[in-house]
């Protein structure tokens, strides 16, 4: 019995074992568009093909049949690491009395898939990603998860291409100014955003105090104030010294937003 044979495809992976598979050439447009990028950036890349890469899709990859290594897939794992060192380390120098558990907090609202979306969306990272047509036609350029990725991936290019300075320089120019403003606070307790409002515009030293405990063991109800320079700025009642402490921390917040605001 003879066996009709099946149209022969080629696929990704073929092209990866026999070392096939074409190379990305960029239009005149697409040229003109990272040329835009890198003045807007003041930025410059010593090897081009980095950035190009940073931006580019698996989807497009696949549909030009490009060389596999030619996404940004790779890039985006050391964009993340990277990322990660280089907020670690802003936020260690510039925090010096903030926790540990505050520190993982903070860094985790700022280099989540949103943030850097947002991140993204402002340089306008996305007319600039090559897109199969199947992600071009659902959406692919505005979707958080793929500017994320993108994010990341121009992150891991610019650390390759010119080092660990150049990324500091890069997120002190987008990144740094937005931590400073209290962008992320909102997704910290009120003591955290309270230390952090205080160490950003360099008021002074925090401290709590509980001030008063009142009622019986079974029904304990503590009065904590938190003082900024010995100076009272806020007080809390609650069940517990923690739960004192977070009210207490949430009318500082609002007595120093309402100051800052009448300035």
């Amino acid at each position: 019995m003879s066996h009709q044979s099946k149209p022969y495809r080629r696929s990704r992976n073929h092209y990866d074992k026999k070392g096939g598979g074409r190379r990305l050439v960029l239009s005149e447009e697409q040229k003109r568009q990272f040329d835009d990028l890198l003045v807007r950036t003041g930025l410059t890349f010593e090897n081009r093909k980095l950035l190009i890469q940073a931006f580019t899709h698996s989807s497009y990859v696949n549909e030009h049949r490009l060389y596999a290594s030619t996404d940004n897939e790779r890039l985006e794992f050391l964009g993340d690491a990277v990322l990660e060192l280089a907020v670690s380390q802003y936020l260690y120098k510039k925090y010096t009395n903030m926790s540990e558990g505050d520190m993982t907090k903070l860094r985790a609202s700022i280099v989540c898939e949103p943030s850097l979306a947002r991140f993204a969306s402002e340089l306008n990272f996305g007319k600039l990603v090559l897109l199969g047509k199947g992600e071009e036609v659902t959406g692919g350029r505005v979707r958080p998860a793929l500017l994320a990725d993108v994010f990341e991936g121009f992150i891991g290019a610019l650390y390759l291409d010119q080092g660990l300075d150049a990324v500091y320089l890069f997120l002190s120019q987008t990144m740094y100014p937005k931590i400073n403003e209290g962008a992320f606070s909102h997704k910290m307790d009120f003591k955290s955003q309270l230390q952090e409002f205080v160490q950003r515009d360099g008021l002074g030293l925090l401290q709590y105090v509980i001030v008063q405990e009142r009622g019986p063991a079974h029904d304990r109800e503590f009065v904590s104030e938190v003082q900024l320079n010995g100076t009272s700025l806020g007080d809390g009642i609650g069940r517990s010294k923690k739960e004192a402490e977070q009210l207490a921390a949430k009318q500082a917040l609002v007595s120093l937003k309402a100051d800052v605001g009448n300035v």
